[in-house]
């Protein structure tokens, strides 16, 4: 539910208009330096208000570390870090509460609980929760310093050109989608659990629970389907397992093979968009027109990338763990 991961394992918690957004991570190591200062980075690059197409709201998001640290080193129990909310505008979503607001999660929550769901700013289904998730990644990367990842927006609006794709959005007074591909550098021979544990698995499992992704694709994707077996295999050229091409994008089997990991996911448009819609209200029965006030993002995907390099360092560290290759106390 609201728990992901195996040894290495975090568990999200708050409300986009609660009092606060946070994470415990289980599994972490004793020993690990740990500072406010190793998340912000990360942090930052998540915020909003801070680039072109992205929403002006703008939280602090300064760690306050509850748990799990002591001296500015971790003490292999839960690590449970807070972010305050401070910059909400609720009244927004108290205006336009008629209408279930399509592509949103507001409909479907309110007939699973009843009502008593917290609607304001998408409540718990709001990507303000992946604040914690780029905390735990931030220190996930820290455990894992030979291994780099690297994740970027490579279209807009099926613009590889990302300002032209965000002045479609612009002209349109509309929200645009995006593509983004990461690629992960220094991963042994061996990670994954076959069958159903397999790398991508594990991976396409936590990346779907980011919000607006829709579509997830490794190595070649989709595109293999249109070519060659003999194309698309990828050759073997040492002891080392060093392929010729990287059409798998490091998986074979389910299993990392040594080679760059590369995968790329689908972003849709944000689902809150100033242009006039038609749909339910729900305290008439009937469609009407209506507009989404408030603040928003023009393109999500620009705040996917830090986003996409978090849960993959949580899928990495966990395999990572699971093969012994971190060590429980740290020297």
């Amino acid at each position: 539910m609201n728990s992901f991961g195996r040894i290495f394992r975090v568990h999200i918690f708050g409300e986009s208009h609660g009092e606060c957004v946070g994470i415990t991570i289980d599994g972490c190591p004793a020993g690990l330096s740990l500072t406010a200062d190793d998340l912000l980075p990360d942090l930052e690059r998540r915020k909003g208000g801070k680039q072109k197409g992205a929403t002006p709201r703008q939280e602090e998001d300064y760690p306050i570390f509850k748990s799990g640290i002591f001296e500015n080193k971790t003490t292999g129990f839960p690590i449970t870090i807070l972010f305050e909310n401070k910059n909400t505008r609720s009244e927004d979503y108290n205006k336009q509460r008629s209408f279930p607001r399509p592509g949103h999660a507001d409909w479907v929550a309110h007939q699973k609980f009843g009502g008593h769901e917290d609607y304001r700013g998408g409540g718990h289904f709001s990507a303000r929760l992946t604040t914690g998730i780029v905390a735990a990644g931030a220190i996930a990367k820290k455990l894992m310093a030979s291994i780099q990842i690297t994740a970027q927006v490579t279209a807009i609006a099926g613009e590889k050109d990302l300002e032209k794709g965000l002045q479609k959005g612009i002209d349109a007074k509309d929200s645009v989608g995006g593509i983004v591909e990461c690629v992960v550098d220094g991963l042994p021979v061996g990670l994954g659990e076959p069958y159903f544990d397999s790398v991508e698995s594990v991976l396409s499992h936590i990346l779907f629970a980011i919000p607006a992704v829709r579509g997830v694709e490794f190595g070649t994707g989709f595109a293999a389907a249109t070519m060659f077996g003999s194309e698309h295999n990828d050759a073997i050229e040492n002891t080392a397992g060093q392929t010729r091409t990287n059409h798998a994008g490091g998986v074979v089997g389910g299993i990392s093979n040594g080679n760059q990991l590369v995968f790329r996911l689908a972003v849709k448009p944000t689902s809150s968009t100033p242009k006039i819609q038609n749909s339910l209200n729900w305290d008439t029965g009937q469609t009407d027109n209506f507009s989404i006030k408030g603040r928003h993002d023009l393109c999500v995907a620009l705040r996917a990338p830090v986003i996409v390099e978090a849960v993959t360092a949580l899928v990495i560290a966990d395999f990572m763990m699971l093969e012994n290759h971190i060590k429980r106390i740290i020297a």
